[in-house]
């Protein structure tokens, strides 16, 4: 049998340490986002980065019955589907288009502080080479703009939350660098949405893009499974769902 190696989780009679730290010392003194930060970087969190990871986890928790990933969990739970099965079914209507935005984004503003940090223009030249760039090979840039909110409250907090934590770096100002450069192409505003403001937060906490979307199906897994839940326990199975004739009414 050929030996192989993990990095992860050590697991022994009576032993659970992962990334090294005895789980029982995590319960209790860890939050949850502070754990999901050791987990994903192997590196220990300081109480000023678990507080981040926490309100970007937060910030995504839910967004209503409109996105697809709901009405696939809803659809799902209307034909009996077990829990399980119905929140996989959201989970996996989270894509390129839903929730994807966060790592296209990040690549993006990548970009710019990369053609920056080489010297010869600043965070605003870059950005608009960038978009310059992505304009001309046909690409909307990710992480701008949304269907409902124009100034997404969302983006507002983790923006104010990481410059109140001194957490606020490259990614942040490549992220208002594009917006100003978007505005100056468009003629207009294009305010950065929620996806857009965790993949400048996640930039400067040093977390890698291809682990981008994963915080927000971390995110929205408690979401999905109240939508699932209400669905299952209030609705009549095998229904219509009709996204826009939804009400929010507080019980």
């Amino acid at each position: 049998m050929e030996t192989w190696y993990t990095a992860v989780t050590d697991i022994a009679p009576n032993r659970v340490a992962v990334r090294g730290r005895p789980l029982q010392e995590l319960m209790g003194n860890v939050s949850f986002g502070g754990a999901v930060y050791l987990l994903f970087t192997g590196k220990e969190p300081s109480e000023k980065v678990a507080r981040m990871v926490d309100a970007l986890l937060v910030s995504s928790i839910d967004h209503g019955v409109t996105p697809p990933s709901a009405l696939a969990a809803r659809n799902a739970a209307s034909t009996g589907a077990e829990l399980n099965a119905a929140i996989a079914s959201g989970v996996l209507a989270i894509n390129r288009f839903h929730g994807g935005a966060i790592e296209g984004c990040m690549k993006v503003l990548a970009r710019i502080v990369a053609l920056a940090a080489a010297g010869s223009l600043d965070m605003d030249a870059a950005a608009a080479q960038i978009l310059d760039e992505e304009k001309n090979a046909g690409r909307r840039v990710p992480g701008y703009g949304h269907r409902v909110h124009s100034a997404d409250p969302r983006t507002a907090r983790l923006l104010e939350l990481a410059g109140q934590l001194g957490l606020a770096g490259d990614g942040i100002a490549a992220s208002a660098a594009l917006g100003r450069a978007i505005e100056q192409s468009l003629g207009k505003s294009l305010p950065l949405n929620v996806d857009g403001a965790i993949g400048a937060c996640l930039m400067d906490l040093g977390i890698d893009s291809a682990l981008a979307n994963a915080f927000f199906i971390i995110a929205r897994v408690p979401g999905l499974t109240a939508h699932a839940i209400e669905e299952r326990s209030t609705q009549r199975p095998m229904r219509r769902i009709i996204q826009s004739a939804a009400e929010f009414r507080q019980p």
